[in-house]
């Protein structure tokens, strides 16, 4: 009788040792902490690269790009944070700075050579590879927002001109007045630019695109990018930004991209894209990938500018082949870096 009951006894915990372990494994699933630890979090923003010494930049001026660059990133770490979406994160993080006058994006857009703004944006989904893109639209306040429209609520990649800002009006898009984009200071620039006998300053030599990729706790990649262009343009000339795999490129097996420089020599090395081919077909490394591609063939090529980027794991690079690039990023450990020169 004592055997039998030492031999249920025995056998009734390890029955309920059974039970209890699946029970321990689906806690530790459904375990927040542990989902966000397994996938984390990365943001990486710019505002622009160009040929600035930091001599002729006042602390004043640099600490007002400063302070916007550290707004804005941290408006997207802090949506990332709360699980939020690295298309919303993007989005919203653009918006910052297409809204400040310092960069050369929505409200601080350059103006053309007839005298107003032609502003390009492009945004791109790493884990479906769709895309939306516009170029030269002239009356949208916040163009990022529409490339995403054009993504999400059409058949098309990218929309031009007077047809964008139609579908902008259908899609309840913000309209502003070209008196909005009145900046004196872009206005004067581009004086500067007309009078060829006239000094050009330092924020005349930079390339102001803004841009931002970002990682989000479900492990995907956004990135998107938005500008005014070349001070000056004729012909109603488009750069790289809105073009996808020269000025945007997302893909959640490698990476996010965002370029800002002479777009004409992105455009022609697909300088994106190449990055992530690289680390796709290559096996190489983001920071290997993206150094080959600006520090390399688009410095033999004549170009001039950087990129900003994050891989899968979260790791960021941000390389550019000028004096300085407008920059700043929280990595998954949560470490913020916000820099203007090398």
């Amino acid at each position: 009788m004592n055997k039998t009951f030492i031999l249920y006894t025995i056998l009734g915990f390890f029955f309920l040792a059974c039970q209890n372990q699946p029970q321990a494994s689906k806690t530790e699933n459904n375990n927040p902490e542990k989902i966000k630890k397994e996938n984390p979090i990365a943001i990486v923003i710019h505002g622009g690269a160009g040929y600035m010494a930091q001599s002729n930049m006042n602390e004043e001026k640099q600490n007002a790009y400063k302070a916007k660059l550290d707004e804005a990133v941290s408006k997207g770490h802090d949506i990332l944070n709360k699980g939020g979406t690295a298309i919303e994160a993007v989005q919203r993080t653009i918006n910052i700075l297409e809204d400040s006058p310092l960069f050369n994006s929505g409200k601080g857009a350059v103006f053309n050579h007839e005298g107003y703004n032609e502003l390009d944006a492009s945004i791109m989904d790493g884990k479906t590879l769709n895309a939306g893109a516009v170029a030269g639209v002239t009356n949208v306040k916040n163009p990022i927002n529409l490339a995403y429209e054009v993504m999400e609520n059409s058949k098309h990649v990218m929309l031009s001109g007077a047809g964008a800002q139609v579908f902008a009006k259908e899609r309840g898009i913000t309209l502003v007045d070209s008196a909005y984009f009145a900046v004196p200071d872009r206005l004067e620039a581009l004086k500067r630019a007309q009078n060829k006998t006239a000094l050009l300053n330092w924020e005349d030599e930079k390339f102001g695109t803004v841009g931002c990729v970002a990682l989000d706790q479900n492990g995907n990649i956004a990135a998107g990018t938005s500008t005014g262009g070349m001070t000056n343009k004729c012909w109603n000339r488009i750069g790289d930004s809105p073009i996808i795999g020269a000025g945007t490129y997302a893909n959640n097996a490698t990476c996010g991209v965002s370029s800002t420089g002479h777009g004409e020599y992105f455009i022609r090395l697909a300088v994106a894209h190449d990055i992530s081919a690289q680390m796709e077909y290559q096996n190489k490394s983001l920071q290997q990938a993206a150094e080959e591609v600006v520090m390399k063939k688009l410095k033999n090529l004549g170009g001039d500018g950087g990129i900003i980027a994050l891989d899968k794991d979260g790791n960021i690079s941000m390389v550019f082949n000028t004096s300085g690039m407008f920059r700043a990023s929280i990595d998954p450990k949560g470490q913020k870096q916000i820099k203007i020169f090398k």
